[in-house]
């Protein structure tokens, strides 16, 4: 019989279990249902490790100690915007891959861009996350790692979450499914469903999955494209979802959860922000409820794309509203550390 004590990498990530599980293991050991709470809150801190939890019983961390590892990330990487007061990390995780993250600051207070996967698969032309290959997903406590080494090294509250960084956030479905769950619930770091959003290139299927448990999050949909020749040309993605089934799953979105859908739209010089694409996408989006985020295209050097001039974006915003689109033109924060959308990488520059 082997009686060697288990390695701590292969116990079980105790920040990967939902707040019933944990009840459940605190209920196992013939504690009151308080020491989850403390649990997380430890967690939800920053701790990163059983001893810091100073109000357990040394008994109760000791037997956390046997059954559960305590993951986190560590900051490899710090940029800060000379610009704005955007911060862009790059964290390595404990297989050594690594991700990047951006924290953001707006009048409603501190807002985050998270990374869902390590690299991505969906190979848009204007995105630089592509260019290295997809590794693997994230799991849910990778997530929250991200949140919680942002807020203890900046000193501040994040209020609001954005699934828009490296990866496909639905591709990596259940572990997402899980975060945003927990992220909302009771106890945690509670960032409640109205102020996460979640950004996809058009996996329809995975978007009726979605639809499914009637989340009241922000679903965004990456558009760049008003008709399907151009857009299988900027997103491979749009090749086994066509514009017409995309748009299609997103009033059927709409119509189950009831929150508006919206839209992100990079404007690219020559590409996609002629007057005819303007009038394009008003007849595709005409009597939706949702909203468009125009995005001057951020640099990315190997895609050789520049971003619209002031005059062409302002023309193709001018008539989407005159077509009754609501639009705005999205504000460009961090693009001096390149932490703008579509730049994020998994190593820094």
């Amino acid at each position: 019989m082997n009686t060697e004590p288990i390695s701590a990498d292969l116990l079980p990530d105790i920040r990967s279990l939902t707040g019933e599980q944990l009840e459940a293991y605190v209920h196992s050991q013939g504690l009151p249902l308080f020491r989850a709470a403390q649990i997380r809150h430890w967690l939800d801190g920053g701790a990163r490790n059983f001893d810091q939890m100073t109000n357990l019983p040394l008994s109760l961390r000791e037997q956390l100690k046997k059954s559960f590892r305590v993951f986190g990330v560590n900051i490899e990487k710090k940029l800060v915007s000379c610009v704005d007061d955007t911060v862009k990390y790059l964290y390595i995780l404990p297989d050594n891959e690594t991700v990047e993250s951006v924290l953001m600051h707006y009048r409603h207070g501190w807002s985050q861009c998270l990374s869902t996967q390590v690299g991505c698969k969906m190979g848009c032309v204007f995105c630089a996350t592509g260019l290295g290959g997809f590794v693997r997903n994230l799991t849910s406590s990778e997530m929250l790692a991200q949140i919680e080494a942002a807020q203890q090294d900046a000193g501040i509250r994040v209020s609001s979450v954005v699934l828009m960084g490296m990866g496909e956030p639905l591709e990596n479905f259940e572990n997402v499914l899980h975060f945003v769950t927990e992220l909302a619930a009771p106890g945690g770091i509670q960032i409640g469903m109205r102020h996460i959003s979640l950004s996809t290139c058009g996996l329809v299927d995975r978007m009726y999955q979605l639809m499914e448990h009637r989340l009241q999050l922000t679903l965004s949909v990456s558009l760049h494209a008003p008709n399907d020749e151009l857009r299988s040309r900027l997103m491979p993605i749009n090749r086994r979802w066509p514009l017409s089934e995309l748009m299609k799953a997103c009033d059927d979105y709409f119509a189950a959860t009831g929150r508006r859908i919206s839209y992100e739209y990079a404007m690219i010089d020559g590409v996609n922000d002629t007057p005819a694409c303007a009038s394009q996408l008003a007849g595709l989006l005409k009597h939706k409820n949702c909203h468009v985020n125009l995005i001057p295209v951020n640099r990315v050097a190997e895609s050789g794309l520049n971003r619209s001039s002031v005059r062409r974006l302002r023309d193709f915003q001018e008539e989407l509203s005159r077509q009754g689109i609501n639009v705005t033109v999205r504000r460009t924060l961090g693009a001096d550390i390149q932490a703008s959308c579509g730049q994020l990488r998994r190593g820094s520059e």
